[in-house]
């Protein structure tokens, strides 16, 4: 299965709002898509990572950056662009603004998944419908109900549950690194900075995968959806409705002139 395919299967089956959305890291500029942009020389300024994203799923443009074009501290670290200053590292950036304390801060810090430098690459954002290359990861941006379609045609094949961490912050790196380092999906709670930055809207969660799971993915809401998991949703309509008092005995008026015309 190739991105595209991916793409028509899940707006088939889930009907998102916004594009899927293909991510890969990139070793050589030169292996970067043709038509991506670059944001400090395209746009003129620095982005976040959950910019990027935004500007594939709700513009359909491909990005491709580094750290030049990153304007996110806290990713600077996590992808592999900056090192763990002690600063960061001791928990400088939670403590205050997401925990009490510089020692839980520096707990907050440990847990955000990170690249190493050898690791890291030009961070690259496409809509899947639009990709030239197939992604490392996808993430697909929802409603809850099409975040539980997608989970549930996820565990088709195997069946359990999706285990999932959320720390309100730094969801970029749940997004793209913890699927490349676990191989297992992610239910995403977006973070601040992705409601903040990326516009990303009050209803709307996420989820990715491994793009080597894409199969099984479609194939899971294919079989899901046979089972009668749909969305929409579908509202169950097979009931009599209870109407106010005033409406019933008006409807007992109905029956009440209908014998008088039978008597009559």
């Amino acid at each position: 299965m190739n991105a595209k395919e991916l793409s028509e299967a899940i707006q088939s089956y889930v009907r998102t709002e916004t594009f899927p959305v293909g991510v890969k890291l990139v070793k050589e500029e030169a292996d970067l898509p043709r038509k991506a942009k670059r944001p400090t020389r395209d746009l003129g300024y620095q982005i976040t990572i959950c910019q990027a994203v935004g500007f594939s799923r709700r513009y359909g443009w491909s990005i491709a950056m580094n750290g030049a074009d990153l304007s996110c501290p806290i990713a600077q670290v996590a992808f592999g662009y900056e090192e763990q200053l002690p600063f960061y590292s001791e928990g400088n950036l939670a403590c205050g603004m997401y925990t009490d304390t510089l020692e839980t801060g520096a707990k907050s810090e440990q847990d955000v998944p990170k690249l190493t430098q050898e690791e890291s690459g030009y961070y690259v954002s496409f809509p899947l419908e639009r990709a030239e290359v197939d992604p490392d990861v996808v993430v697909i941006y929802g409603n809850s109900a099409q975040v539980m379609r997608l989970v549930a045609g996820m565990l088709y094949k195997r069946g359990g549950s999706i285990p999932s961490t959320f720390s309100s912050r730094a969801d970029c790196a749940d997004i793209a690194i913890k699927p490349l380092q676990t191989g297992e999906p992610q239910v995403i709670v977006p973070c601040y900075g992705d409601r903040l930055f990326a516009q990303t809207q009050d209803h709307e969660m996420a989820f990715s995968f491994h793009f080597r799971d894409a199969a099984e993915l479609v194939e899971g809401l294919a079989g899901t959806q046979k089972g009668g998991i749909r969305y929409p949703i579908p509202s169950f309509l097979r009931y009599q409705a209870e109407f106010p008092p005033t409406y019933q005995k008006l409807a007992g008026m109905f029956g009440e002139s209908k014998d008088k015309e039978l008597s009559s």
